[in-house]
C-alpha cells in the first residue's frame, strides 16, 4: 500500500553545474565560509567525466560540477543552459515508500534507485523528472551513511557533521522557481508531490522611472508577477512559482530569466542564518554584493510595520537601512531577509547564470512577506533598466549573486 505523503524530511543537497569551478571554490570557501566536505574519486570523475566537489554550511550541501568530457551530464546541461541548478535533492523516510507514493501518483522516474553501503550505513537514491526544464528531484534515504553520496571521498571535514559557519548558515529555508505558465508546476506539486497551497501574490508595478503606470502605453515598462508558494504538509519544505504578467509579459523579469535560463529553472535557494545583521556586515566586508532597496521603503517602514502589528523588532532600523535588510511579517511575527546579486552580474559573465541566493533570519514569521516581495521584484526591475557595467542591456536585466 502506498504510503498517505511523500515522506519527506527535509532537504539533502542541490547540485549545482558550472564552467568554472574555480570560481565557484572561491566563493563558497572565501565568501561565504563554506567548508569543502567531499570530493568525487578518481573513479567517479573517470566514470562520468566531469570533476565534482561538495561544499558545506551548517545542514546546507551544495555539490558544484564541471564538465571534462562532453559527453558528460554537466556538458549536456551546459549546452542547452547557462551556469544553473541541475537537481535538489531531498532526505526521505523510506525510499521504498515514497518510490510507491510517486508511482500511485504518476511521477517519471529518471532511472532505478541506486544503493550503497558504507560500514554499517546505507544510501538509497533515486530521480525524477519535474517541470522544472532539466532540474530533477532526487530523494534520499541514508542510514547511518557518513559519505555525501557512492563515489565521493570524504575531504576531511566529514560530510555527516554540521560545519560551522561564521555566518550562521544553518539550513535551507526555501526554494524559488520561475517559469513562462505556473499552473503545469503547481499541478505537479500537488497532483505528484502531494504538496498543498501555502501562500500566494499577484501585482504589478508602477513604470521604474517612477512614473506612474499607463496600461495602455507601448512605453509602460513595468512589469508583474503571479507567485504560489506549495509546501509539503509534513515536512514544511516550502517551494515558491513565479510566472509574468500582461501587460508587458515579454518584457517581464520572469520571462527574462526564462530567456536566460534556457528554460524553466530554479531563480534562488534561501539559507537561513541565526544573526542576519552580522551576517550581511560581514558578507559585504568580504566584498559579496547585494541588490539594492530604495530609500522610500525605509522610510515608509515604521508606517508599514505599525499597520502589519509589528511592534517588536529587536534591530535597530537605522541599521536595516544601512545594510538594506527587508523586514516583514504580522503580529509581532517577522522575517529578515536580503538577496544578493545573480551570479552574471556579480562575475560580469552571461555564462554565470541567473541564479542567485537570498539570506533569511525568521523571527517567528513563516511566510514570505507582501511588501518583501514587492520590494525585491521592483529593485530587479530597476536594475533591468539601469544595469551595470558590461550587463547594463534589457537583455541581461536582472541582478543577483550566484555560483
Amino acid at each position: 500500500m502506498a504510503a498517505e505523503h511523500v515522506g519527506i524530511l527535509g532537504y539533502d543537497s542541490f547540485h549545482f553545474v558550472v564552467e568554472n569551478l574555480e570560481r565557484s571554490r572561491k566563493f563558497y570557501l572565501s565568501k561565504f565560509d563554506f567548508k569543502e566536505v567531499a570530493r568525487a574519486s578518481d573513479e567517479l570523475v573517470e566514470r562520468t567525466g566531469q570533476q565534482s566537489v561538495v561544499f558545506g554550511a551548517g545542514e546546507v550541501r551544495v555539490c558544484v560540477s564541471t564538465p571534462l568530457s562532453q559527453k558528460s551530464k554537466a556538458a549536456r546541461y551546459l549546452s542547452r543552459h547557462p551556469a544553473g541548478v541541475m537537481s535538489l535533492g531531498f532526505l526521505v523516510t523510506s525510499l521504498d515508500e515514497t518510490m510507491a507514493f510517486l508511482e500511485q501518483r504518476g511521477g517519471t522516474f529518471l532511472a532505478d534507485p541506486i544503493e550503497d553501503k558504507d560500514g554499517k550505513g546505507t544510501y538509497r537514491s533515486v530521480e525524477i523528472a519535474t517541470p522544472l526544464g532539466d532540474v530533477a528531484f532526487r530523494f534520499v534515504e541514508r542510514r547511518d551513511y557518513a559519505r555525501f553520496a557512492p563515489g565521493f571521498v570524504d575531504s576531511g571535514v566529514g560530510n555527516a557533521g554540521h560545519p560551522e559557519n561564521i555566518y550562521g548558515i544553518k539550513r535551507i529555508d526555501h526554494v524559488t522557481a520561475n517559469g513562462l505558465t505556473m499552473q503545469p508546476i503547481i499541478a505537479w506539486y500537488r497532483d505528484v508531490l502531494g504538496f498543498e497551497p501555502f501562500w500566494d501574490i499577484t501585482f504589478h508595478t508602477k513604470d521604474v522611472s517612477g512614473q506612474p503606470r499607463k496600461p495602455q502605453s507601448k512605453d509602460d515598462k513595468g512589469s508583474g508577477l503571479r507567485s504560489i508558494v506549495m509546501h509539503d504538509p509534513v515536512s514544511h519544505v516550502k517551494f515558491a512559482t513565479n510566472e509574468p504578467l500582461r501587460p508587458n509579459y515579454r518584457e517581464s523579469q520572469i520571462t527574462k530569466f526564462v530567456d536566460d535560463n534556457g528554460s524553466a529553472g530554479i531563480q534562488h535557494i534561501a539559507m537561513a542564518v541565526d544573526n542576519i545583521v552580522w551576517s550581511i556586515e560581514e558578507l559585504k566586508r568580504r566584498g559579496v554584493d547585494f541588490m539594492d532597496t530604495p530609500k522610500a521603503y525605509y522610510q515608509a517602514l515604521p508606517e508599514r510595520l505599525a499597520n502589519l502589528g509589528i511592534t517588536n523588532v529587536a534591530q535597530e532600523l537605522a541599521e536595516l537601512e544601512r545594510l538594506q535588510i527587508l523586514v516583514d511579517g504580522a503580529q509581532d511575527k517577522y522575517m529578515l531577509q536580503i538577496f544578493l546579486r545573480e551570479a552574471k552580474a556579480l562575475h560580469d559573465d552571461l555564462r554565470a547564470g541567473p541564479f542567485f541566493f537570498e539570506v533569511i533570519q525568521r523571527c517567528g514569521d513563516e511566510g514570505f512577506g507582501y511588501g518583501n516581495f514587492r520590494a525585491l521584484f521592483e529593485s530587479i526591475e530597476r536594475f533591468q533598466k539601469t544595469g551595470s557595467g558590461a550587463l547594463a542591456s534589457g537583455e541581461v536585466g536582472r541582478a543577483r549573486e550566484g555560483v
